[in-house]
């Protein structure tokens, strides 16, 4: 049992420290943090624009971190706010053509790095993996909730 969860807890942090350099890497040579992967991703697949409130839920990110991020963004012209009147908070933000075309390399480089991670593994073990980790995850979660409750 001990075996498992080292193995388990190991293999997750060398794969999240492995995805954050490339993320890290990679998106210095477009200008960009690591950190602001995950929100020109999701930003690319909502063309009409998300909240921060929406991309702290999908991004599983905290408000201040999102807020930063979108505010580096708006700055660098990749993203624009629906309405000039509404709280930046509760406006969509969608991303500007600029944002496209970024987005667009963005997502190009995470086709790659996930292709090149999954190097070796067949289409079986890669569905059989996926289910397995949400598993694990959503078994987690009620772990969590019960503790939460008390």
């Amino acid at each position: 049992m001990i075996d498992r969860f080292e193995k388990l807890t190991i293999g997750i942090a060398q794969i999240y420290k492995n995805i954050q350099r490339i993320k890290k890497c990679r998106m210095k040579e477009i200008g960009l943090k690591g950190s602001h992967v995950m929100c020109m991703y999701y930003l690319s697949n909502h063309p009409d624009g998300l909240t921060a409130t929406d991309l702290c839920e999908i991004c599983k990110e905290d408000k201040a971190g999102i807020s930063r991020i979108l505010s580096d963004l708006a700055q660098n012209g990749y993203i624009r706010y629906e309405s000039a009147n509404d709280k930046k908070y509760r406006a969509k933000a969608a991303l500007t053509s600029k944002g496209r075309t970024c987005a667009a390399q963005v997502n190009d480089m995470i086709i790659r790095a996930t292709e090149k991670g999954g190097n070796g593994i067949t289409q079986e073990e890669r569905e059989i993996f996926y289910r397995v980790l949400f598993q694990i995850s959503e078994n987690l979660n009620r772990i969590c909730t019960e503790l939460d409750n008390y």
